[in-house]
Parts: structure tokens; sequence; C-alpha cells
């Protein structure tokens, strides 16, 4: 049988306060509804949510990708090509670089010539020559009865322009240069043996010389000397340089080089007692200046008489040895250009457009560096350009686009 279940017990009520019963508080007052105008709508109030109501859900935010993966490697961009560094001097790669292994040599019969340059350097320096003459003469009169054969060793003398040990004295003490050494001469000679194949020219009648200087520079002197600076041998391609030797050989085959040589000879002793008679009427003018005006206004005379008795007495020839500086540098300048051409006829006209935009370049060097330190830069005069024996880079350069048009 079933127990019922117990029923807790009674509790007596706290003492104190006697024991009300609850009492629910009044209703609010309602408001009331606001009467709709007839024709509108009945304003409905929003419904708010309950407190205790759920939240609505809002769509959750998407998931990015975490940064701290690793980002996909994309293909690196191919390099851009860089600009490849110019060859060597000494490169085969060098755009001017020759093949200086040749064979066989053919040699023409006709070594040298004297083209109309060369004879007008020497129909130039007879005015010189003469004066040279006079003095010779004078001088040889303090000898008496062997004066004669002092003019007549003078006259011979002018065969020592071709004679090679007095070449070689030239050479060392007058254009301060040397013999190569073993390493110079096995670069030198293979370059100058293919000038001289490509001009059909006997190379071994020729000596090579160089000169320790830093600039861009040749020379072809007296009968067989061809030489180079230090900085044209080691600097420039072997193309470049037999552009250059090839240059000094036009100077020797036209008959440039002993005719220019020859006419300074005989005009040696004019040009000495010209500098002489300079220095004694310097001197006697600054003497002349110790009497005031009057022994200026003397000294003037007499200088003025002796000159125009001069001229008078020899029927105005002084008057040409004005002239004759700038007719010698006119003939200069052609000369250049005919080596020039001769270079360019065996093939070098390029290698010696770019000599010559390289020595452009070094005079435009010098020119800036001259501005640079403050000293006064070198502007060329007309009568500058008159008595310069080489012409400038434009017309050089000219004068060489007919070889350096391509052939068709």
């Amino acid at each position: 049988m079933t127990q019922p279940p117990p029923v807790p017990p009674e509790y007596p009520e706290p003492t104190g306060r006697p024991h009300q019963p609850q009492v629910p508080p009044p209703p609010y007052p309602q408001q009331p509804a606001p009467q709709t105008p007839p024709g509108t709508r009945p304003h409905v109030p929003p419904q708010y949510p309950h407190v205790g109501a759920q939240a609505p859900r809002y769509p959750q935010a998407p998931q990015y990708p975490d940064t701290s993966a690793q980002a996909p490697q994309y293909p690196s961009p191919p390099p851009y090509p860089q600009a490849a560094p110019p060859p060597a001097p000494d490169s085969p790669l060098h755009p001017h670089h020759i093949n200086t292994d040749r064979g066989r040599v053919h040699v023409s019969g006709r070594q040298r010539h004297t083209d109309a340059t060369a004879f007008s350097n020497l129909l130039l320096h007879l005015p010189n020559f003469l004066c040279s003459l006079v003095v010779v003469g004078l001088v040889s009169a303090l000898f008496g009865g062997f004066g004669v054969l002092v003019v007549l060793a003078w006259l011979a003398s002018g065969a020592l322009v071709f004679h090679r040990p007095t070449e070689s004295a030239l050479a060392r003490h007058l254009l301060r240069l040397r013999y190569p050494t073993p390493q110079e001469r096995a670069k030198l000679e293979p370059v100058w043996r293919e000038v001289t194949a490509r001009a059909g020219v006997e190379g071994r009648n020729y000596e090579l010389w160089v000169e320790d200087s830093d600039g861009l520079n040749a020379v072809a002197a007296a009968g067989h000397i061809v030489g180079v600076t230090r900085f044209a041998m080691n600097q420039l391609p072997n193309g470049e340089l037999a552009a250059v030797m090839a240059h000094e050989l036009g100077h020797h085959v036209g008959g440039h080089a002993w005719s220019s040589l020859l006419g300074y000879w005989y005009a040696l002793p004019g040009r000495i007692a010209w500098r002489v008679l300079r220095a004694v009427t310097g001197f006697m003018f600054r003497v002349s200046q110790v009497f005031s005006c009057f022994g200026v206004l003397f000294f003037g005379l007499f200088v003025g008489g002796l000159a125009l008795a001069t001229i008078s007495t020899l029927y105005g020839l002084p008057l040409l040895l004005l002239a004759v500086p700038y007719a010698l540098a006119a003939v200069g300048r052609r000369s250049e250009l005919r080596a020039d051409q001769h270079a360019a006829a065996l093939g070098f006209a390029p290698m010696l457009a770019a000599v010559l935009q390289k020595l452009h370049h070094q005079e435009q060097q010098a020119a800036a560096l001259t501005a640079a330190d403050g000293g006064a830069p070198v502007t060329e005069t007309p009568v500058s350009k008159l008595l310069s024996s080489h012409p400038d880079y434009y017309t050089r350069l000219h004068h060489l686009q007919p070889y350096l048009q391509p052939t068709r």
C-alpha cells in the first residue's frame, strides 16, 4: 500500500509586523487613441521587440585568408639587358682592330715622289734661302780667301738631311725621341708592316721612334723617321695606330718631310740673324729712351732709313718675307690634307676619322681645364688661323667624307 507524500510543516510567521495580504497595483490610465481624420491612414506605433526576446542573427563576416600564409610565387621579370663594356683597344673585337697577319708583300718600284705641296714648300723658302746666303756671305768675308769654301760647305750641308746618323741626332736631341723597347717594337712593327704593305713601300727604309708623351701625336721628320707618342702606341687600337702611321708615311712618300726640313735648314742662318737684329734693336731702343723723346725719334729715323735703303737696294724683295709665314702655313695645311688622303686611300679612313675626333676632344678638354683654372681661354683669331700649320677638325673631316661613304 502506497504511502502519501509527506507534507512540509507549517513554520510560524516572523514576529513584528502582521501578515498583510498582497494587493496588486492599480492599472495605469490608458491614453485615449488619437482621432484619425477621415481619409487618412491611422498612425501605428512601431513594435519594438521585447527585452527578453532573442536578438536577430546578422550574417557572419566573410573569412579572409591569413596574411601570414606564404604569398604565391610569381615569376620574376626578365632582367634588362646591360650595356656591354667597350672592348679594350688591343682586343680583336674592337671595331677598329685590323688583322696584321700578311704573307707576301708587293713592293712598288716607285717609292717616293715630290708632289705639288713639297715643290711649293721649296719655292716659298727661296726668299729665306737668299737672306741666309747673304748672311753666310757676310760671315765668310771674315775668313778672307777661305770664304768661298765656307759658302760651299754651307750649301753642301743640306745633304745631311738624308744622312742616317744626322737624322738620329736630330730625332734624339731636337725632337726628343727615343728608340722603342723590344716590347714596344713587337707592338709597332706588325702595324707598320701592314701599313707599308698596303702602300707598296719597303718598310725597312724607315726607322720607328717613340716619344714619351701622354698626348696623341706622331711625327715624320727628315727622310726616314716615323715617331709616335707613347699614348698613341698604348691607348689606340691597332687600326687607329695604323691610320696615324699611314698619315706620317704620306708625308714621306709625298716629299713633305724632307722638303720642310731642307727649307728650315737653309733658312736657319737668316732666322738667327733676324733674332740677333731684334735683340740689338731692342737694346738700342731701351738706350734711346734714356735720352727722352729725342733719342727715340733719332732711333726711329735711323732704323727707318736703314730699312728703306735695304728695300730699295734689293728691289723690294725683303717685303716678301712678311708674306712668307702665311704662305708656308697654307702649304703646311695642304700637306696635312694630302697625308690624310694618303691614309684614307689605304683603307684607314674610318680609323683616321676616329683619331681626329679624339684629337678634337683633347683640345676641348684642355680648353675646359684652362677655363676652370681661371686662365684666359685661347681664342682663335683670323691671324692665328692663317698662321696655323694644321687644318681644323671640321675641314679635315670634310675632306675625308668621300672615303667614309659606303661603296655601292
